[in-house]
């Protein structure tokens, strides 16, 4: 992978530039981490000697050309970096759940004790309610995010936490009752960067809750100001063969998928979790999820029936598509081209839609990278990270992700017309419909 580093310093940086994408490719498909960050649960701030999980064998060989010269003052950092403004109609809210499942022991680290979920909840807000913006993520996961991934500027883990969202703390919900939208990060990866989705979603008129499984990110930080570490990258750098990792993989996503049976009993059970859960019409639930996440979306429709529709955003199904289907239910699978073509490297996914039942297309995206549908074109392009190999712009991920995303939960959990759904549009010509 050629990586290209558009108004920063050269060398080391843009070295570690390069290490970077390359790690973050690693997790498209079935690659799988070279290394692991350690099962321990640090105190206070992180450092970033706990993040070498997930850098491939490949990455990690690089060597930095030569010693990079000091950062002049105008090193070409922006003074600050933006997720795109949503496009609906509703201004957003966000709160924030810390929920403990006093039925399950975490299954990375069982003397952790319960398993734990952090949740982001984002809903159609009234206009001018709610105090500031909503922060982005702690700067202690942010760190540790950029060192797994090689980029060590000192800089970047406090512009990355304060980028602007826009969706406000405190705000006051808008009236009526919204569809639900669960939503799922990759492996190795903060539920922070699925916010632009779900801040779209939400601008839209759903509900959307995004969880943050722990010891499946390289840091979740807890209320105590604890940070929790990738125990299940461990567990996958410790098989001995593919056959192994794989296993390991399709345990997370079948853990996922207790998890948001879990969150779905807290968010619309008789003692609801959550202050504002009145405005969830528990009878439209759709999920949508990122590489593994993508996966979890179909596993937790296969363990509950009250998940109506699933979104598979270029994840591996390493826990197949159950045999019998899904149910009739509608599924949308997303994904890079070609990797995710039929008949390309992800076999899975042909074989996944043989299974599926119900509505379904299987769309890819020319110029696409497999992180393409989440935050990070819109905040490396702000850093000015290109990468050659995934050259479709961030306005154009962004709004690909959104429009089809969001035009499939409309049809689903609305019945409302979907015609982007019905085929290829000049307005999306990067947008590939397969029919194997």
């Amino acid at each position: 992978m050629t990586i290209s580093l558009r108004n920063r310093r050269a060398g080391a940086a843009a070295t570690a530039t390069a290490l970077a994408l390359a790690s973050l490719a690693a997790l498209a498909g079935t690659a799988t981490p070279a290394s692991a960050s350690g099962r321990a649960t640090t105190s206070g701030p992180a450092t970033a000697a706990t993040a070498t999980a997930l850098v491939p064998a490949s990455a990690a060989a690089l060597k930095p050309a030569s010693p990079a010269a000091p950062a002049p003052p105008d090193s070409g950092a922006p003074a600050a970096l933006t997720l795109p403004r949503p496009t609906g109609p509703y201004a957003t809210g966000r709160d924030t759940l810390f929920l403990t499942d006093h039925e399950r022991t975490d299954p990375w680290v069982p003397a952790a004790g319960a398993r734990q979920l952090l949740v982001s909840l984002h809903y159609p807000a009234r206009p001018g309610s709610g105090g500031d913006p909503a922060p982005y993520m702690p700067e202690a996961e942010a760190r540790l995010m950029l060192a797994q991934r090689g980029l060590d500027d000192p800089e970047w883990p406090g512009l990355v936490a304060a980028t602007r969202t826009f969706s406000g703390t405190d705000a006051r919900p808008a009236p009526g009752r919204f569809p639900l939208v669960l939503l799922s990060p990759g492996f190795g990866t903060p539920r922070a960067t699925l916010t632009g989705l779900a801040e779209e979603l939400a601008s839209r008129g759903y509900v959307v809750a995004t969880a943050d499984h722990p010891y499946e990110s390289t840091g979740t930080e807890l209320p105590d100001g604890r940070v929790l570490t990738c125990a299940a990258c461990d567990e996958v750098a410790a098989q001995p063969d593919d056959a192994g990792r794989r296993k390991v993989l399709a345990a997370v996503s079948a853990g996922r998928a207790a998890d948001f049976s879990f969150l779905l009993d807290r968010l619309t059970g008789p003692r609801p979790a959550w202050r504002h859960a009145r405005t969830i019409d528990a009878r439209r639930v759709g999920m949508a999820g990122h590489s593994i996440g993508g996966n979890a979306a179909a596993s937790t429709m296969a363990a509950d029936r009250r998940v109506d529709a699933g979104v598979n955003m270029d994840g591996t199904f390493f826990d197949p598509v159950a045999a019998h289907g899904l149910d009739g239910r509608p599924f949308l699978m997303l994904g890079t081209d070609p990797d995710h073509a039929p008949g390309a490297g992800d076999t899975s996914w042909d074989e996944g839609w043989a299974r599926l039942d119900g509505f379904k297309r299987w769309l890819t995206v020319r110029d696409s990278g497999h992180f393409t549908f989440t935050d990070t074109p819109a905040i490396g392009e702000q850093l000015g990270i290109v990468d050659p190999d995934a050259p479709l712009s961030a306005a154009r991920s962004t709004t690909i992700t959104r429009a089809y995303v969001t035009a499939f939960f409309d049809r689903s959990l609305r019945g409302r017309p979907a015609r982007l759904l019905d085929g290829p549009t000049p307005a999306h010509p990067e947008v590939l419909f397969q029919r194997p």
